[in-house]
């Protein structure tokens, strides 16, 4: 169960939407039934206008063209935009249960005075209807991509602002993460038959959608007579996305659980590896519903789209002309953010790292399970000693939106957020560690989890305090290097002396193998987190040394073996740790120095 006290707002939205295709213009009429389940009486609400930002002077456009490393799919693009070019939602009218409401466009934020105050545990119906203009695609939504794509529908319609224990958060877009209300939709969509729409959701009227070639349409024929009304339905999700075009093809797989798998793309000599797709993204789902946690929905659409690869609920976008190594690698990592931020939403803008990174962590393993050859976590730590070397490293919880650079919120995010689960893997054990993904996932799913929630599932499941990990990996620019400061002979036996280095303080796995190949284990727990963890598998000859205080730089422990019998000696043999500084883990250093065997204490 979650946390006790917990609670989280809901939304049911209904739509009706009618695209002009000629114009790339819309008109939406939305309802929507907002129930407050705080404990606080509400007295306005907030709306996000996303496609606002797609205008010469928003945000986004100054943020992309002021910060040192603009991402090179925005750069100056939307000051360029022409009139015909550019995105806006501009709403027409408001009411709250039929009464007329007060409400003023701010960018990219619609803020709502309401007619009566939102009680505690009470419903309110808010009815509106806006005009829309669908940008060309620039970030993520918009139409006409570099591909072809006509219409990649994300962030698409004013949509609630999300109210939780920390109060509402209006975040402007400038090109980062999202928050979002729980709740169901119900949307129509009126669009030329030529088109073939792919959804968040599931379609209710098939039979009715029958498309055909515009040029099979007589010139004369009323326009209104050649719409399709698409139908989707999408039960407990936080946000809705859809993609059309005239030259979709559509191919599909289902699961043995019956989940179908659908893709959409043009079938062309750019998209020549989509027709293998199929089983590598029915491989990632089966083991993430083994290892991670139980996929609920029935569908899910891998549809090409957007700018690279973004991820929606059932749905994701991703560019199309790629090889099949990239194609598989972007739809796996795409495909697990509906785990880790479309059935476990955190507030990705404030911590993106339980998005990003988790959704990065988990793409490793499975892609080490699809892809021969694939090294897991390799590509991940070169990584971050790089960021760490750079001089540009932020805090991990810093807001995604207020990064200085592009490359330091990667580095943190995806990069940071993988290493943050990996490490955790290490200090817990591998089964720990998996049985508490589990049950992370299985208590939290659909809700709102925070890095506190997060952790203390780790903590029922270890029998360990973790928060200690958390707080100097998120909160801290501290790093990892450990070293093995002195070996010696102790008569029959072997002192060792290690030293910590960095100011980030860890449980260490010490491998001790001697001159016949044999290897003992042994762990060296923190004080701090009153406990320790079991063998792994592998571990054969384990043993349990007394604690590290962490406030101490150094610790000694006896080998009950003597000098001359040990070949080697490795502090984290299974390379887990983000330790900074390789060469001093290991003894003889690899380097060829040899420490002083004759040094007495």
């Amino acid at each position: 169960m979650a946390q006790a006290g917990y609670w989280q707002q809901e939304v049911d939205y209904t739509m009706d939407i009618r695209m002009d295709v000629r114009t790339n213009q819309f008109k939406g009429e939305q309802e929507l039934v907002y129930t407050n389940n705080s404990p606080d009486t509400l007295d306005k609400v907030f709306f996000h206008l996303y496609f606002n930002a797609f205008q010469p002077g928003s945000m986004m456009d100054i943020r992309s063209r002021t910060i040192a490393d603009p991402d090179r799919r925005v750069s100056d693009r939307i000051h360029t935009l022409k009139e015909d070019e550019i995105g806006y939602q501009k709403v027409t009218s408001l009411t709250q249960n039929g009464k007329a409401v007060k409400y003023e466009t701010v960018g990219t934020i619609l803020e709502v005075k309401l007619d009566k105050p939102l009680l505690p545990g009470k419903k309110t119906k808010l009815e509106m209807s806006y005009d829309a203009q669908v940008p060309l695609q620039i970030r993520r939504s918009g139409r006409d991509n570099e591909e072809g794509i006509r219409y990649s529908m994300t962030q698409w319609y004013p949509k609630l602002v999300e109210y939780d224990e920390q109060g509402w958060h209006p975040n402007p877009y400038i090109g980062r993460e999202f928050h979002g209300v729980w709740g169901d939709f119900d949307v129509t969509i009126h669009i030329d038959q030529e088109y073939v729409l792919g959804a968040t959701g599931y379609l209710q009227n098939p039979k009715e959608v029958n498309t055909g070639r515009a040029e099979d349409v007589k010139e004369e024929t009323m326009q209104e007579e050649r719409m399709n009304s698409w139908h989707f339905v999408a039960p407990m999700v936080h946000d809705f996305a859809w993609v059309a075009d005239p030259d979709y093809v559509h191919e599909s797989i289902t699961l043995d659980n019956g989940t179908e798998i659908n893709f959409l793309f043009q079938r062309d000599s750019t998209t020549k590896y989509w027709d293998s797709l199929a089983p590598y993204a029915k491989q990632c789902f089966d083991i993430m519903n083994e290892e991670f946690g139980l996929y609920p929905y029935k569908q899910y659409t891998v549809a090409q789209g957007g700018d690279g690869g973004m991820e929606y609920p059932m749905i994701t976008l991703i560019s199309g002309d790629r090889s099949l190594r990239s194609l598989v690698g972007v739809t796996v990592h795409e495909a697990i953010h509906s785990w880790y931020q479309h059935l476990l939403g955190t507030n990705e803008a404030q911590y993106a790292w339980m998005d990003e990174g988790f959704t990065s962590y988990a793409s490793d393993v499975v892609m080490s399970k699809i892809w021969p050859g694939h090294k897991p976590f390799t590509r991940t730590y070169r990584s971050y000693v790089s960021f760490v070397k750079s001089g540009k490293q932020e805090v991990l919880s810093t807001h995604a939106d207020h990064f200085e650079t592009n490359y330091a919120y990667g580095r943190t995010a995806y990069t940071m957020g993988a290493l943050f689960l990996h490490q955790l893997n290490y200090i817990m054990g591998h089964d720990d560690f998996m049985l508490g993904m589990r049950r992370y996932f299985n208590e939290w799913n659909q809700k709102h989890p925070t890095p506190n929630d997060f952790i203390r599932v780790m903590e029922k499941t270890s029998g360990m305090e973790l928060k200690w990990y958390m707080e100097q990996w998120t909160e801290t620019l501290n790093t990892i290097d450990y070293g093995i400061k002195l070996v010696q002979p102790f008569g029959d036996q072997t002192k060792v002396r290690l030293e910590r280095i960095g100011r980030m303080p860890m449980p260490l796995d010490i491998a001790v193998t001697d001159t016949a190949g044999n290897v003992t284990y042994y762990n060296i727990p923190m004080r701090i987190m009153r406990g320790e963890k079991a063998a792994e598998e592998g571990m054969d000859n384990y043993t349990v040394l007394k604690d590290w205080a962490w406030v101490y730089p150094q610790y000694s422990f006896t080998i009950d073996m003597p000098y001359g019998q040990i070949e080697k000696i490795e502090i984290d043999p299974s390379k887990r740790m983000a330790d900074i500084e390789m060469e001093n883990n290991v003894f003889p250093p690899e380097s060829g120095l040899i420490l002083d065997s004759s040094y007495n204490e």
